[in-house]
């Protein structure tokens, strides 16, 4: 029987990357992808940050998803925790999985056997907010913001955003994995490979394995 599993995405960057590992991990599965691009906009300008009103309209995306027949629901966004916690309250016999979910259960796993901690870069700065309490207290998380990249990707300088990423990660020092927190940034990690030793951990391959793994035995 195929698998239908909702896409959905507060940035349009996350779109290609998600895809692009699905069409390596589990191309069978059948994919819808969700677009509310207002959702980041909305959220940088916020008083209240994550608020109740933020809450409502996740819930609302995904009522939606499961109406049109989704089987399970994976968020590509890594700044809207909370939100997404209470889609998993009210949709607890569904797999609703945050984007970050799979690849920091990698992270601590890899920072267990070290130093206990993990370099978190992110070029969307509310997710060095939200992103940090999903790791265990025992790992600590290094914040870092790489200036500029998302900027550079939105105005489809590419290049000039896995260089950005390249030119952070080469700079980080006494970590046991370097996490790049967005599906956006998954495109740099070949970049940042290619300057450090540490381990880099992305999000869209870890995530597709999570979630084929509710479904395929």
């Amino acid at each position: 029987m195929m698998v239908r599993i909702a896409l959905i995405h507060a940035l349009v960057h996350s779109i290609h990357p998600i895809n692009e590992a699905f069409d390596q991990g589990w191309p069978d599965c059948e994919r819808m992808n969700l677009l509310d691009d207002s959702l980041s906009a909305d959220l940088a300008r916020a008083p209240h940050g994550l608020d109740d009103a933020m809450t409502a309209r996740f819930l609302s995306l995904a009522d939606y998803a499961i109406g049109t027949g989704a089987q399970g629901i994976l968020f590509t966004c890594s700044a809207f925790g909370p939100c997404i916690d209470a889609v998993r309250r009210k949709w607890p016999s569904l797999p609703v999985l945050k984007p970050n979910d799979a690849m920091i259960e990698e992270a601590v796993a890899i920072a267990r056997a070290g130093r206990r901690r993990v370099a978190l870069l992110a070029t969307y700065a509310p997710t060095l907010v939200s992103m940090p309490p999903e790791f265990p207290p025992d790992i600590e998380v290094v914040p870092i913001l790489v200036p500029d990249a998302m900027k550079a990707l939105n105005e489809r300088q590419a290049e000039t955003h896995d260089r950005l990423i390249a030119s952070v990660a080469a700079n980080v020092r006494d970590v046991d994995a370097i996490a790049l927190a967005q599906f956006s940034m998954a495109r740099g990690a070949s970049a940042a490979s290619a300057v450090t030793a540490v381990p880099i951990l992305t999000t869209p391959d870890s995530a597709v394995r999570a979630m084929k793994k509710r479904f395929v035995a």
